[in-house]
């Protein structure tokens, strides 16, 4: 945990860097910026931080001791009406002081025990920004191909405008065709309502950034387009996956906990210890003021009470060894999984990478051939339309495998915890 001096400077920096920005709609915020506010300001998060807090203030007080009793009252005290044959039968005046005694290993394994509890769920805190950077970064992409999107079909916007105008104009010479002109201002219409629902789509992911990143709803911002694609990690054996995932850390801690509250349990055979003082002031000023003082120590080793200890700790080590087995499946799943969508991020790349040095080119250069064909008076509009259309979509689809090809690597950096 960061101290409250580091924590105060850190808040005005990201203040200083990333929130003043945003007042600006013309201003970037690039991915590690969105990351690094998600750590430090997400509501989740910061719950959570509480949490953890709270239960690293109950370990601070593991090694307390009890609050002593104190009391007052009569001894042999005579009912009312009673007939009383000499002074002393009077009773007496009673004080009386107790103070519990709490075996001092058993304070120990109490305070480690409850110590392990914090570590588990400072692991767990990174659990859970690993689960919040893979939404934040799905949006982010996400928002990255809509920006592309964007482009091509204001391009196509603009394409389908200029050919609509070339086709009113040529057709009064019988160089183009009604239904061609038709066929223009219908796709020119359709692009529209692609671009309404494009920007449509850029604002929500928007404001699901801005409810990750704790800010609000209505800030407006621009984002880096230029981002990299995940690329294959080379070792993913065993020891990487003990170090770097945050889930196997934290089920480590969590049997550790285990471990420490076994022994917590076993503590409990061991005996407690009180004292009792009571001090007793006669009512006959001829009896002497007399005293009690007691020490007690418990059985916890009696047959009928050590039966629970044992069935205890005896529950709790099979706990440890389920545990233990679930540790190694999640190894396994882990490897798994990430060799699988190693696979499938080097198949979806050479996809995209076919898409960008083969297809879309050879489309291009067809759309190319076709409209110098119609410029020429050798072509018809609804060719070029059709080699237009054709492009158009090759560059969706391109994009469509673009933004696969970010969500596997996201959920392949989920898996190695990047």
């Amino acid at each position: 945990m960061l101290n409250n001096k580091y924590k105060y400077g850190l808040a005005i920096g990201l203040f200083l860097v990333a929130f003043l920005p945003l007042r600006a709609q013309n201003r970037v915020m690039n991915l590690d910026s969105v990351l690094l506010y998600i750590h430090h300001y997400n509501l989740m998060l910061q719950e959570h931080d509480l949490q953890t807090e709270a239960i690293k203030t109950y370990a601070e007080g593991a090694k307390s001791w009890m609050s002593p009793m104190i009391g007052a009252g009569v001894f042999m005290y005579p009912y009312p009406g009673q007939r009383i044959m000499e002074d002393r039968d009077k009773g007496m005046l009673m004080t009386a002081a107790q103070q519990e005694i709490p075996n001092p290993a058993k304070l120990k394994a109490q305070e480690k025990y409850m110590q392990s509890r914090v570590a588990v769920e400072e692991e767990g805190h990174e659990v859970m920004y690993n689960q919040l950077r893979a939404q934040a970064k799905i949006a982010y992409y996400q928002w990255v191909v809509l920006e592309k999107k964007k482009s091509i079909l204001r391009e196509s916007q603009r394409i389908m405008g200029f050919m609509l105008k070339l086709a009113k104009v040529r057709y009064p010479y019988n160089q183009s065709t009604l239904g061609s002109i038709y066929k223009a201002e219908a796709r020119l219409h359709e692009v529209e309502n692609m671009l309404l629902m494009n920007e449509s789509e850029i604002g929500m992911k928007n404001i699901q950034l801005n409810i990750l990143m704790n800010l609000p709803r209505d800030t407006r911002f621009q984002i880096d387009t230029v981002v990299k694609v995940p690329e294959v990690a080379i070792q993913t054996d065993t020891s990487y996956f003990n170090s770097a995932r945050s889930d196997v850390r934290q089920l480590d801690r969590k049997i550790e906990s285990m471990r420490l509250n076994l022994l917590l349990e076993n503590s409990q055979r061991l005996p407690d210890f009180s004292i009792r003082f009571e001090n007793m002031l006669p009512r006959d000023r001829m009896m002497p003021q007399v005293f009690t003082a007691m020490g007690m120590v418990s059985i916890p080793f009696a047959p009928w009470s050590n039966r629970m200890y044992k069935a205890n700790s005896k529950a709790m080590n099979l706990e440890i060894q389920s545990m233990q087995i679930g540790r190694e499946n999640l190894l396994k799943e882990a490897q798994g999984m990430a060799a699988n969508m190693a696979l499938e991020l080097k198949s979806k790349k050479t996809q995209v990478q076919n898409y960008q040095t083969k297809i879309i080119p050879a489309l291009r250069r067809n759309y190319e051939t076709t409209l110098l064909s119609y410029e020429q008076n050798t072509g018809q509009l609804l060719l070029v339309m059709d080699a237009w259309e054709a492009l158009n979509m090759a560059q969706m689809e391109y994009l469509n495998n673009l933004e696969q090809l970010y969500l596997i690597g996201v959920n392949y950096e989920k898996e190695l915890e990047k």
